[in-house]
């Protein structure tokens, strides 16, 4: 009799003549025909004894879910779901197939000229069953085109200066030497023999210029810069993240000079366990596959930065990866004065603009909590009526940003 091999009530269900039976495929027959091996729709396996042999590999069957007993039924009612993959790799008699972003081993079909590069439509037990078209389909949505990376390339903006980046005197000397001059000075330093710095970490509180500097180092350094967050690249797909990234890494190479800048990058190769996300855990390995494979003509550095340090995952702070570190502290009272005066300096001031007294009373802000002194001082200076500010509106914007950190702050 037959024996579901879950041990539950056969489902997915047919109505013939009244009586509900259940469609089975016959995949496999004992050497003796008389033991019948099914597959259901679910996915789940049965067997079926018979006295005499019954069926071959292939057959549709119905099965009635109260006695057991397997009748013949027609093949139509078998509607299996069919895929569609593109060829990879033709390989004697057999292709390898893309499907979903996983590979799968079919036979040739007869009577088809398979090459590499086809996008064909198949299904599971029957393989191939023809051509759609004699151009790869594009999985990942509509982003895998070949202008993917330049959607992410930052136009460059020449009004970016180091002059635009208060304070941080020894950050900004020591991020120059390890991503400015590497890259600026890439031959002679090949010629010498030293190894390559590739990738460098920005760590600190948010709102610090971690993303300002690798911009303005950018510009300096005449350098392609591509910005990629985190959480934007992450997917749930199997193999999107891994395909944007590659496809950015490979075109960053072809550039004289380039910057990969990672915003967040904890967020996207964090730790790996046993418990992280899949999707992380791929992204980890695509990384360290994409910087280990760095030749020595590449001219590429990468740049990830992060509040969370110690969540990135080990392996990619090792040598030749994100090994060196370039950390962005809270400000301090003289930082805090400089990068208030060079934050407003843009703007139309009247009169004498008491930052010194603004910096002693800013113990523990960030650059961006700083630099929105001016915008709340510019709001209150045009309410007025004004067309330029005055030291009452740094003071008021000075206030108005305080107290919406102490709300902040609980």
């Amino acid at each position: 009799m037959l024996t579901p091999g879950s041990g539950r009530k056969i489902l997915n269900q047919e109505v013939i003549a009244g009586k509900p039976q259940t469609v089975a495929r016959v995949s496999h027959v004992s050497a003796d025909g008389r033991t019948t091996f099914l597959e259901l729709r679910d996915g789940r396996n049965a067997t079926a004894d018979h006295p005499e042999p019954f069926a071959q590999v292939g057959d549709i069957v119905f099965v009635d879910p109260e006695d057991g007993s397997v009748t013949a039924a027609p093949h139509e009612l078998w509607r299996e779901e069919t895929w569609v993959g593109v060829t990879k790799l033709v390989a004697g008699e057999r292709v390898v197939v893309e499907v979903g972003g996983r590979l799968r081993i079919f036979p040739i079909p007869p009577n088809e000229d398979i090459r590499s590069g086809l996008t064909v439509e198949g299904t599971d037990s029957s393989g191939i069953l023809g051509i759609l078209s004699t151009r790869a389909i594009k999985f990942l949505d509509d982003s895998t085109d070949d202008s993917l990376p330049q959607r992410f390339i930052v136009p460059r903006d020449d009004s970016l200066s180091f002059d635009d980046f208060g304070g941080y005197g020894e950050i900004i000397t020591r991020a120059r030497e390890l991503i400015e001059i590497p890259l600026q000075y890439h031959e002679a330093l090949k010629n010498i023999g030293a190894r390559p710095v590739k990738g460098v970490l920005f760590s600190g509180p948010s709102g610090t210029g971690k993303t300002l500097l690798a911009r303005i180092i950018a510009n300096q350094a005449d350098a392609t810069f591509y910005a990629i967050n985190g959480p934007e690249v992450l997917s749930k797909w199997y193999g999107q993240s891994e395909e944007i990234i590659r496809q950015i890494f490979e075109d960053a190479k072809k550039r004289d000079r380039a910057i990969i800048f990672f915003d967040e990058i904890d967020s996207l190769a964090s730790q790996r366990s046993d418990e992280s996300h899949e999707a992380s855990r791929r992204v980890v390995g695509q990384l360290l596959a994409l910087m280990d494979g760095f030749s020595p003509e590449t001219n590429v550095m990468v740049i990830g930065t992060t509040n969370r340090p110690q969540d990135i995952d080990s392996a990619l702070r090792r040598p030749g990866r994100f090994d060196w570190h370039v950390d962005f502290p809270i400000p301090n009272e003289n930082d805090r004065e400089k990068i208030l005066e060079i934050s407003g300096r843009k703007l139309r001031i009247q009169g004498g603009i008491p930052h010194h007294w603004v910096a002693e009373r800013t113990d523990s802000w960030t650059p961006a909590e700083l630099s929105a002194i001016w915008t709340e001082a510019s709001l209150l200076a045009v309410s007025d009526g004004r067309n330029s500010l005055i030291a009452e509106d740094y003071v008021g914007g000075f206030e108005r940003v305080a107290r919406q950190r102490s709300d902040s702050k609980g």
